[in-house]
């Protein structure tokens, strides 16, 4: 399987400075997640802002009451700029996901996620993206949206 490009960008209603601040919080991560993901962080993250090398520990059920333990890695930052986490150890073959902000100058920020993911499983894994991975993923990042309009 090819691995699949998603690409979603939000406005978020608050200043650059805000934006980062509030997403360079791995713990703030349970507040844009949708409920049904049973997303549990496992790191002592609360009150850390996040680094290069930061390695996040995860415990996720997405589908059907599976669990899947889930490690991924922050392995770059540019402040103000952009942030890449890549997983380590997880439910994916491949997950790369690039986080970019650009200030609009009129206090609203906009970000742009840049995901790069592969299912694994080979020709399985295709099938499963087909039926029902893609559409999670999707979801995933369209109740993100929905939970940063309720936030701010």
């Amino acid at each position: 399987m090819t691995p699949r490009r998603l690409e979603k960008t939000t406005i978020v209603p608050l200043p650059l400075a805000e934006t980062w601040a509030f997403f360079s919080r791995p713990e703030n991560l349970n507040k844009l997640t949708p409920p049904e993901v049973n997303f549990d962080i496992k790191s002592p993250v609360a009150g850390v802002e996040m680094y290069e090398g930061m390695v996040i520990q995860y415990r996720i059920s997405p589908f059907a009451g599976i669990g899947f333990d889930w490690l991924t890695e922050i392995t770059q930052i540019v402040e103000h700029s952009h942030f890449i986490d890549d997983q380590r150890v997880g439910p994916f073959a491949l997950w790369h996901h690039q986080h970019w902000f650009k200030d609009l100058g009129d206090g609203r920020t906009e970000m742009t996620d840049i995901l790069h993911y592969q299912a694994p499983l080979g020709p399985l894994g295709t099938i499963a993206d087909w039926l029902f991975v893609r559409r999670q993923v999707e979801g995933i990042f369209e109740a993100r949206e929905n939970a940063i309009k309720q936030l701010f």
